[in-house]
């Protein structure tokens, strides 16, 4: 049923009870409103009109928000990345700086910190044997646009150029260098191999440092390769500790070596030096002997049995006339009588001390015979 038929009683379904409103505000009274706020009055036409001065005092105000807008600040650690509608125009360095906006983006990168990623996984050897191996690279960006736009994801591109260089050095070396002894030369290999897949991209990035953590077997044999790890660092301790006795023990050796040289050295100079001597004592001997033979042979003959005789403490006589050897004590004598005191006084039951004194001093036997000496020098006569 329509609002104005007969029945409907004139409703309108706009809410007016008599049905006289016009209906929805016209348009061109909201504009005027806006215009008689901001000082206008109406101009020609049946449009709204606005003056100058509200003009310019829009436009002021929505430049000076725009100028506020454009302030910013770039961190110490950070470079920003200009762009004018997305063109590359330069870098920004840290600092308070202003671009245009809505015509410039700046984009900030950190390029001090040093980032890292890391890259695991299970590997298969050169020996078909699987390892778990774990390993961290880490880099510094040094070219902030080419880390933004050389490539869709930098960090993505440097860890499967990663898990691709580990994989391939991983398959070129056996189990036993990779758990042990290799470990360095793993490392240094797939540094060098991750700095060769990502040169042609330039991701704007340079590696810092890759650590090639310890890798391990699988948890199934786990317990074979710790005791052959065992038996590695064992043969290194060994060596370790031969080559500690050796550096001990050949100082020492060398030092008998040079003693004994010096020892020999001196024993030969010794000799030399006595063998001078003697020839020294004969030529000066001989020409006394010349002189008087008779008496340089008996004191070379008193001297000579000295030496010998005066290293014992037992003396024997041999008395041809009686048939009797005499024995004498000298060693009693001689712990009898103190070294720092006077000869003691003999008794007279004492011969055979006498008679040993009458040898020491004469060398004359006791039986008054003639001495060695004299009946030498008759048999020559």
């Amino acid at each position: 049923m329509a609002w104005n038929e007969p029945g409907n009683k004139g409703k309108d379904p706009w809410g007016n009870k008599n049905g006289n409103d016009k209906g929805p505000p016209d348009l061109d009274e909201v504009f005027r409103n806006i215009s008689k706020r901001f000082g206008g009055g109406k101009g020609s036409g049946s449009g709204p009109g606005v003056s100058s001065f509200g003009l310019v005092i829009v436009l002021g105000i929505a430049l000076v928000v725009w100028g506020l807008s454009g302030f910013y600040t770039v961190k110490e650690a950070e470079k920003g990345v200009a762009l004018r509608f997305g063109e590359y125009i330069g870098e920004v360095e840290p600092g308070l700086q202003w671009k245009a906006t809505f015509i410039d983006e700046v984009f900030p990168v950190n390029v001090s910190t040093v980032r890292s990623i890391p890259a695991s996984g299970s590997m298969l050897t050169a020996d078909e044997n699987v390892v778990l191996v774990e390993l961290d690279v880490q880099y510094r960006v040094v070219d902030a646009y080419r880390f933004l736009f050389s490539a869709v994801d930098a960090n993505e591109s440097l860890r499967e150029a990663t898990d691709s260089a580990l994989r391939y050095v991983v398959g070129h070396n056996k189990m036993d260098d990779i758990l042990t002894t290799g470990r360095d030369q793993i490392r240094r290999d797939t540094w060098e191999e991750v700095e060769r897949i990502i040169e042609p991209y330039h991701l704007g990035i340079n590696i810092v440092d890759v650590n090639f953590l310890p890798a391990r077997p699988p948890e199934e044999v786990k317990d074979a390769f710790d005791d052959a790890i065992s038996a590695q660092e064992d043969e290194q301790r060994f060596i370790r500790e031969a080559e500690a006795y050796a550096r001990a023990i050949e100082p020492k050796a060398r030092g008998q070596v040079q003693r004994m040289e010096q020892q020999a050295n001196a024993y030969k100079e010794r000799e030399i030096l006595e063998a001078k001597g003697k020839v020294a004592s004969f030529e000066l001997l001989l020409p006394q002997y010349k002189a008087a033979p008779e008496v340089t042979r008996e004191r070379l003959y008193l001297d000579a049995m000295q030496s010998v005789l005066k290293g014992t403490n037992k003396v024997l006589v041999d008395s041809k006339s009686s048939g009797n050897m005499m024995y004498l004590p000298l060693d009693k004598l001689m712990q009898g009588t103190p070294s720092d005191s006077k000869p003691r006084k003999v008794s007279s039951t004492s011969s055979m001390s006498s008679s040993n004194e009458i040898v020491g001093q004469n060398s004359m036997p006791l039986d008054s015979r003639s001495s060695r000496s004299d009946r030498t020098r008759q048999g020559r006569n």
